[in-house]
């Protein structure tokens, strides 16, 4: 790809869809596309430090998925802490720094010491932030935010009148990191799902019929392509 590195997306997103419905198409348990699901994280991680984009956001377990199955949701942090086992020794070798946006108390306690850990050894990472949003919410988010503010206000920390888009943003899990240049959502569906609802304020949007299993990094290259002819004007002329 002859991309034009100036016009890279600082701050991709992804809302990573479809596995669910790859599984069926294939009359397999819906695990098994949580499993190819995962493959494709590394590859995505793997493009993304190659290309040079220094802030990556997956999306991978709301607010809401706690509402599937048991047997699911234990299988998806099976499969969370096989990831993180598996790769945790690549991704900080290669400089990812990894980042939680989301509530991880109400994890298991196996699962928070794995998450928690691989936070703490990849921290000091600089070549690329990697954001997993794990029971994670937009509005939930913009609540917590709201209340960080108003206790501080309350307390005399700050005044309400410093209150400003800055002090905001110093209060979400993305504090200092751009905003989203990109989002993308495979799997067909044209929502955005309660996902960085903040941080997207002015991101451009890239869908796709492709299941999340079947995203490769040809596909990712393809949104960047598209992403690279789009003329953002950020609310200008």
């Amino acid at each position: 790809m002859d991309s034009d590195k100036k016009a890279m997306p600082k701050h991709l997103g992804i809302i990573m869809d479809g596995n669910g419905r790859w599984a069926k198409k294939r009359n397999l348990p819906r695990t098994y596309g949580h499993k190819e699901g995962v493959k494709r994280v590394l590859e995505v991680v793997r493009a993304c430090y190659k290309l040079n984009i220094p802030y990556l956001s997956l999306y991978a377990f709301s607010t809401e998925n706690w509402k599937r199955p048991e047997q699911e949701v234990s299988n998806l942090m099976f499969l969370l802490r096989t990831f993180i086992d598996q790769y945790i020794d690549e991704l900080d070798e290669n400089g990812v720094k990894l980042n939680i946006m989301g509530d991880t108390s109400a994890l298991g306690e196996k699962t928070q010491a794995m998450v928690l850990g691989a936070v703490r050894r990849t921290e000091s990472n600089k070549a690329l932030t990697l954001n997993i949003g794990l029971n994670y919410g937009g509005q939930d988010e913009i609540l917590r935010a709201a209340k960080a503010l108003a206790q501080k206000a309350k307390d005399g920390e700050i005044a309400v009148e410093a209150i400003n888009k800055e002090a905001f943003e110093r209060e979400l899990y993305t504090k200092n990191q751009p905003p989203l240049d990109l989002l993308i959502r495979p799997s067909g569906e044209l929502r955005v799902s309660n996902f960085m609802l903040w941080q997207m304020a002015y991101a451009e949007f890239w869908f796709s019929d492709i299941l999340w299993p079947d995203f490769t990094e040809d596909t990712l290259k393809t949104a960047i392509d598209d992403y690279q002819t789009r003329d953002r004007r950020f609310g200008g002329v």
